[in-house]
């Protein structure tokens, strides 16, 4: 510490002793040690009740207002002047926990083993490990490039008019009965955790119908690591997992989860995550998801549906959307998150969408002007370029063609890759079955490794 001390001196080492009454740790620093009023003790480096903050050279007793009384004696951190205390403004923020896949994340770049291998979620890569564009998206990249009417003006609150309309023609079907009664709507979110975070916080405020108790949520098990912490951020506490995967059988529980949602209160929220679920890879067949809506109707469920590969699990894209339709056709209300990120290759430009299905037109308008009141406090209004990619594409027949084209070409290579990897395990002899890993769709697997004993 530089400077002199009024009330403590210094020895060498730059270590300091304080002078006898003074609780100084010597440390040289501005640390500070909490002493409470007679008959309320704390351990040090807490804060309970009235107290006098003590710093590394003396204490000054805290004021009303945050005001100060340093002592006499003390002539502060520089030599001059009131003490200072070395408590942060913010000293009672805690540090939060590290999610699963930034502890992989560190251990994988501490590793220093050159034959390491990055087993979490990544990009879409090609052979040499890099990630790549999109054909499709490199011809509208230069298109636009060469647009001198192109501008980066301001967008509409809720996005780009074109993209909302085409992004909700891709899940839904072009005609869908809830587009042709405009009761169905997109927003442009950045990206699929935005998109996500709004439907839940939307829910939180609007979803009355439990009122006055908050209902409860439902997320598989396991799940993207963000959907209960979404749902717990804005206030939800009643969250629970239903059982997704079966470990033993290596494939859908798909018995558990019907379970699950039989005992579910009524009018619980229920995140489904399709098209390449997300961890397992694993999707219900078309006679299962019947199953699971008939459930949810009868047991009068929200289904939150999210969808970040479509395209990319079965490289179909009707086929891959097939479940939300379904459950429009069955005249549920519903929100659907999508991510543009996986099956566009437009990671850092965080293309996102949620879009609304409800009972009438009158409803959604209602809900749209919530959610602008809520972006204009957030983000005021969504990127540009990355919407306008896929805008492009979706709304340009010869475009749109060549991107299924290049999605289908991803997933053909991704299935292959996985039958390698399975004819790889077999041939080091390993002691389990493997079929499980081609079952699976989209870009990662779900190998259901056990811990060793």
């Amino acid at each position: 510490m530089s400077g002199s001390r009024a009330c403590c001196r210094q020895l060498p080492g730059g270590r300091w002793r304080a002078r006898a009454g003074c609780n100084a740790d010597g440390a040289g620093s501005a640390q500070v040690a909490m002493r409470t009023v007679p008959g309320q003790p704390v351990a040090r480096g807490t804060v309970a009740g009235p107290r006098r903050l003590q710093c590394g050279r003396c204490w000054a007793s805290r004021l009303p207002r945050g005001r100060s009384r340093a002592r006499a004696s003390c002539q502060g951190e520089s030599g001059g002047g009131p003490a200072m205390t070395a408590l942060s403004l913010f000293h009672e923020t805690p540090l939060s926990p590290f999610t699963e896949s930034q502890v992989l994340q560190a251990a994988f770049d501490r590793d220093p083993s050159p034959y390491k291998m990055f087993l979490g979620t990544k990009e879409y890569c090609v052979d040499d490990g890099q990630s790549s564009m999109l054909p499709v998206v490199k011809k509208v990249k230069q298109r636009m490039a060469n647009d001198q009417t192109l501008n980066h003006d301001y967008l509409p609150v809720l996005g780009l008019p074109e993209f909302n309309r085409a992004v909700t023609a891709l899940i839904l079907g072009k005609d869908s009965i809830a587009i042709v009664e405009k009761r169905a709507d997109s927003v442009q979110v950045p990206g699929s955790d935005a998109a996500f975070f709004m439907g839940a916080q939307f829910l939180k405020q609007w979803y009355t119908i439990t009122h006055p108790k908050t209902a409860t949520v439902y997320v598989s098990l396991p799940a993207w690591e963000n959907h209960a912490a979404a749902f717990a951020k804005v206030g939800f506490t009643d969250i629970f997992g239903y059982r997704y995967w079966d470990n033993v059988k290596l494939g859908l529980a798909i018995q558990q989860w019907q379970e699950d949602l039989e005992n579910a209160p009524e009018h619980s929220i229920v995140v489904l995550d399709i098209a390449a679920h997300h961890p397992t890879a694993t999707d219900p067949t078309p006679a299962a998801w019947r199953q699971i809506a008939e459930i949810m109707k009868r047991k009068k469920l929200f289904p939150f549906f999210y969808v970040t590969s479509q395209g990319l699990a079965t490289g179909d894209l009707n086929r891959d959307a097939w479940p939300v339709r379904y459950f429009v056709t069955e005249r549920f209300e519903l929100f659907c998150v999508q991510s543009f990120s996986k099956s566009f290759g437009l990671y850092n430009e965080k293309v996102g969408s949620l879009t609304i299905v409800s009972r009438d037109n009158s409803t959604l308008i209602r809900i749209r002007s919530q959610m602008e009141l809520t972006v204009r406090c957030t983000w005021s209004n969504p990127p540009r370029h990355g919407s306008r990619i896929v805008a492009t594409v979706l709304n340009n027949p010869s475009f749109f063609t060549e991107w299924q084209q290049n999605l289908k070409r991803m997933t053909e290579r991704l299935m292959l890759i996985k039958e390698k990897l399975k004819e790889e395990l077999r041939t080091l002899g390993t002691s389990r079955p493997w079929e499980h890993i081609t079952k699976q769709t989209g870009m990662y697997i779900y190998p259901g490794f056990t811990t060793p004993t």
